[in-house]
């Protein structure tokens, strides 16, 4: 009888889903990182950093993989409304899987909606400090913003992480006064 009134006042407790925790890949990741830190070249840079991509874009589990899946497919074909959708659902359903916040913002910088896109961003960078592309994303997210000392600020940590970054036709070097 407990349950029976349990499940009739907390339905969705007894049987919600819930995001399970990232496998741990500590290792993986680190290499991946000094891959694209330490390439030569540009073009042995492309190919640590889509090794890193796929990386960032390995979800905790189908639900959430089809969750990323669907909106980056969306976005791909410039539905943003159902890749807003999707990102949503994903970050609502997995609020510490740093990839769904960082599409997120993807999707509001390219409706040019700035300030959306920077919220996401900066909670991409707390779960995922040393997310290349998320840094990226916030340089030039910044930049549009008008915000142009923080957005060098940001693309110097991005670059510091990946030389290589096309971003880096972004850099303007500093000025005496800016040392």
């Amino acid at each position: 009888m407990r349950i029976v009134v349990l499940c009739l006042l907390f339905p969705t407790f007894l049987w919600a889903e819930t995001c399970p925790e990232l496998r741990e890949r500590t290792a993986e990741k680190a290499k991946l990182m000094e891959d694209v830190r330490l390439a030569p070249d540009y073009m042995t840079s492309r190919v640590a950093a889509h090794a890193l991509w796929q990386f960032w874009a390995l979800a905790p589990d189908d639900k959430s993989q089809q969750l990323l899946d669907q909106g980056m497919a969306r976005r791909g074909s410039f539905d943003f409304n159902a890749a807003a959708n999707a990102f949503d659902a994903l970050i609502e359903y997995c609020p510490l899987y740093a990839e769904g916040y960082n599409q997120r913002a993807f999707v509001s910088f390219l409706r040019e909606d700035y300030a959306v896109a920077l919220g996401h961003l900066e909670k991409t960078i707390e779960l995922a400090p040393d997310h290349i592309a998320a840094l990226a994303g916030l340089a030039l997210t910044l930049d549009r913003l008008g915000r142009s000392k923080a957005s060098q600020q940001i693309l110097r940590r991005a670059l510091q992480l990946n030389p290589w970054l096309p971003e880096r036709a972004m850099l303007i070097e500093p000025k005496g006064e800016d040392l």
